[in-house]
């Protein structure tokens, strides 16, 4: 068989694969939503279960990963994403079972009202469908998807990239148990098992009108090619500037820490703060302390010129950097003309994501909450929290920046469409 033929007949087997997967995920969509609220809080206890019983088998997978990542010469950011700690497994777990104790929003009544005519309306949560997830480095997203899925009574596809498979693969199966022990279809929850970037090519497409939304998990590369290539409906970001604005009315020891909180914490995800917008009514007394604690935390300052002028130990930050989401200890600073000023470079450069006011003027505050319009705002609080787990919703699917259907944190809620009771008592229509 020639080179050519040999791709041909690749190509034709990841298309078969994802069909057969796409065809066993719609085949368990029924099943999985008319299970109750009890039967798939027993699944997901038990994956929880098994997540925690099978810690040393993920963490052997995931040093394979790590393993595979650190020669491709991966970057830092990368690693921490990928890793996975005894710590972690037992967070990724407990995220399991505040899924579960979190309400079942499969046939809540959002709204109900009556007609002049009697008619009597109700609008009642229902799965959504399919819900493909396609992510990079974060073995992690595996349970929190397939759970949440689960929660809103969604089978689920979930494609890693090839530096997470191992680890992905050891969770998939963790998933997996807890179905069977529902009695559930264990195909509801899949995690795709090939590396070839076609099969990505054939969820973008909607395999063959069996998957109803994605939702990609990863770099800006990943998220831009699935809204320009998706066939489905995408519920995704594409990067997370995200702002940190301290006002000359900030407490200035809130400010050092909820700014080097949210920098520092962890890098590396999507609401990390990329840039400090400092009121210049504050730089005398609120900017150098804000800088030097971030200094000591091991981050770099990319500062406009008059704040290079302020504090030396700074690179001169280009037009460049306004826009840039670094995931990594870097980030651009710069004095603005109070609130307005704020809100105007936000809007420019920022990507709708999370921003944070550092304030005790209620006035300022109510101003930067009425007019910037992103998906997660905080007021006196890291921009750290922007993820559904702190949200109170268990775990989340990914962060949606668009406007249509889920915005901010994407939870079990989010994950559900409604549709329409009507009640009469013979009414017709004149």
């Amino acid at each position: 068989m020639t080179a050519k033929a040999e791709k041909r007949a690749e190509a034709t087997d990841v298309a078969a694969l994802m069909a057969k997967i796409g065809a066993q995920a719609r085949a368990s969509a029924r099943p999985l939503a008319l299970a109750g609220a009890e039967r798939k809080n027993v699944a997901l206890f038990a994956m929880a279960q098994a997540i925690e019983a099978s810690a040393g088998k993920i963490l052997a997978a995931n040093a394979l990963d790590m393993e595979n990542a650190r020669r491709n010469r991966m970057s830092e950011a990368f690693l921490d994403r990928l890793s996975l700690s005894r710590e972690r497994i037992r967070a990724m777990a407990e995220g399991v079972r505040a899924i579960a104790e979190l309400p079942d929003p499969v046939g809540e009544v959002i709204a109900k009202w009556r007609r002049p005519n009697g008619l009597e309306i109700e609008r009642v949560r229902t799965p959504l469908g399919v819900i493909g997830v396609i992510f990079e480095s974060r073995p992690n997203v595996v349970a929190d998807a397939g759970a949440l899925c689960l929660k809103a009574g969604n089978p689920s596809i979930l494609r890693g990239g090839s530096d997470s498979l191992q680890s992905a693969l050891a969770i998939g199966e963790c998933l997996s148990a807890g179905l069977k022990a529902a009695d559930l279809p264990p195909e509801a929850i899949q995690v795709v098992g090939t590396t070839d970037r076609a099969a990505v090519g054939e969820m973008l497409a909607g395999l063959d009108g069996n998957l109803d939304v994605i939702v990609p998990r990863g770099g800006k590369s990943l998220v831009a090619r699935v809204q320009a290539e998706a066939r489905v409906p995408v519920f995704a970001h594409l990067e997370g500037v995200c702002h940190v604005y301290v006002d000359a009315s900030a407490k200035i020891e809130m400010a050092v820490a909820t700014t080097v909180n949210a920098k520092m914490r962890r890098t590396g995800v999507c609401g990390a703060a990329e840039t400090l917008l400092v009121d210049r009514a504050a730089a005398d007394t609120h900017l150098v302390a804000i800088l030097e604690a971030l200094r000591e935390a091991g981050c770099t300052i990319r500062a406009s010129e008059e704040v290079h002028a302020r504090f030396g130990d700074s690179e001169r930050a280009t037009e460049e950097d306004w826009s840039t989401e670094y995931l990594a200890p870097i980030i651009s600073v710069k004095l603005v003309d109070g609130i307005g000023e704020a809100i105007e470079h936000i809007e420019r450069y920022g990507s709708h994501h999370t921003e944070a006011i550092i304030a005790e003027d209620a006035g300022a505050v109510e101003r930067f909450f009425d007019e910037i319009d992103s998906a997660i705002l905080l007021h006196n609080a890291s921009t750290q929290f922007a993820d559904g787990g702190e949200f109170g919703m268990g775990a989340e699917i990914g962060i949606a920046t668009g406007r249509m259907h889920a915005r901010g944190p994407v939870g079990a809620e989010q994950l559900t469409s409604f549709k329409y009771r009507v009640r009469g008592a013979g009414q017709v229509r004149p």
